[in-house]
């Protein structure tokens, strides 16, 4: 079978194309950066440098495969950045449509269900809208929680102010995931590929509230008492903004922690809960150690 990736060598993409390339699999990577070349090829893959938003590029590097994993990269300086993530989509369609690909999945989000509200994720409702306009191609959307790896930003907060705070709130769970699962979970898709039609799964890990992250990411830091602080959404935003995001990002992903804290982003989730996946927050607390103390 003949796969193409995109998202180059993040830390979905690389365990994937991993999986597939180890079961025998002709795997393409596209990334952005001619510099990740080598490094792709070292896996046994074939690189395809070029841009998300060259929509020649992409439907002449989809021709004649048989599946592709889809990701829309981050873009920190896009504005309005939720139509750039939908427009990334539209071309995606397009690219797809003019290869003759039959077989997508497509990296989503918990909360994409909802057209607006759930900050970038509302972008993402217009990508899966976008590929579901595609007549005789089958799409699975993979809509896995919050990534564990986020947590990584808070490292600074706690080093300095010694809280790990947020505008989520204290008692509403939070859906959380190790990306290495949700490359399981996609690997498992492609290798089979026997979703039909236009499907959704999701893919979480562990479900704590905000009190029960900072007293297991404390104590793997030695900091048991580490409090939880809940922030305004107002200081939520300057904070990101003083911390260096732009405004524009800054105000999705303070919207993104408003519709985590209301549960709407949840919805849909609740209503069709996955299996939990192998990796829980105490286990992820480790590798959160090591970059703590490193």
């Amino acid at each position: 079978m003949k796969y193409i990736l995109l998202g180059s060598l993040g830390h979905i993409t690389k365990p994937l194309a991993q999986q597939l390339i180890a079961k025998g699999h002709q795997v393409t990577i596209v990334s952005s950066q001619a510099a990740k070349a080598a490094e792709i090829t070292s896996l046994g893959a074939t690189p395809a440098i070029g841009s998300v938003e060259d929509i020649d590029f992409l439907s002449a590097t989809f021709k004649g495969a048989d599946a592709a994993y889809l990701m829309i990269p981050p873009k920190l300086d896009a504005n309005p950045w939720k139509e750039w993530i939908g427009g990334v989509g539209r071309k995606y369609a397009q690219a797809v449509k003019a290869s003759g690909m039959k077989k997508l999945v497509f990296l989503s989000s918990i909360g994409a269900d909802k057209p607006d509200g759930v900050g970038p994720v509302s972008g993402i409702h217009l990508a899966e809208e976008a590929l579901k306009t595609l007549s005789g191609v089958d799409v699975l959307f993979l809509r896995p929680a919050y990534f564990y790896f986020n947590l990584f930003a808070v490292i600074g907060l706690i080093k300095q102010a010694g809280i790990y705070g947020n505008n989520f709130g204290p008692d509403r769970k939070i859906v959380m995931v190790h990306p290495r699962d949700i490359a399981a979970v996609a690997a498992e898709e492609l290798l089979h590929l026997s979703f039909k039609g236009v499907s959704v799964r999701y893919i979480a890990g562990d479900e704590r509230n905000s009190r029960d992250i900072a007293a297991v990411l404390g104590a793997a830091i030695g900091k048991p008492e580490l409090p939880y602080v809940p922030f305004s959404d107002e200081d939520t935003e300057k904070g990101m903004i003083a911390a260096g995001l732009p405004e524009e990002v800054a105000k999705n992903y303070t919207e993104m922690g408003v519709a985590a804290r209301t549960g709407i982003m949840f919805e849909d989730y609740q209503k069709h809960r996955p299996a939990l996946s192998p990796t829980q927050l105490e286990d992820f607390a480790k590798e959160f150690a090591a970059v703590y103390n490193s």
